[in-house]
């Protein structure tokens, strides 16, 4: 006969975040005067204004170990940390990483983005185009 328990995490059903992490800015030098990588993320966790819980339950950490991450005494699992950074609404850790190994971040241009900056280029020169020829029509054109 089988037992209706659910044993382990991976036996629970996943629930959505019942509220989503505000984006609250942080200054660079705050960021940047962390001086580890788990200060970056208890930094991180607690601009997000999640509860704990909410932050460590969806990347099935234990608490247990989640408090040992905090304090320093167990490391975070890195496979985990994209999934941390979208969790908590922010990418310190990642700024974080980046300036101690004398890097910066920007927004990579995705296709679509790309496409819509060159479109809206040509608009902004068919229109400058398009006063010109008006001006010229009118007389107006110097």
């Amino acid at each position: 006969m089988q037992s209706n328990k659910l044993n382990t995490l991976d036996d629970q059903a996943e629930l959505p975040l019942m509220r989503r992490a505000p984006q609250a800015p942080v200054a660079d030098e705050v960021i940047f005067a962390q001086a580890s990588m788990t200060a970056a993320i208890r930094l991180a966790a607690n601009v997000s204004g999640l509860e704990e819980k909410e932050i460590y339950l969806p990347l099935k950490i234990d608490a247990s170990h989640w408090t040992r991450i905090l304090n320093g005494q167990a490391h975070f699992p890195t496979d985990k940390l994209d999934q941390f950074c979208d969790i908590v609404g922010n990418e310190i850790v990642l700024a974080w990483w980046a300036h101690r190994r004398g890097k910066g971040l920007h927004i990579l241009e995705t296709k679509v983005r790309r496409m819509l900056r060159v479109q809206e280029e040509e608009n902004e020169r068919l229109a400058r185009e398009n006063t010109l020829l008006r001006q010229l029509v009118q007389g107006k054109a110097t």
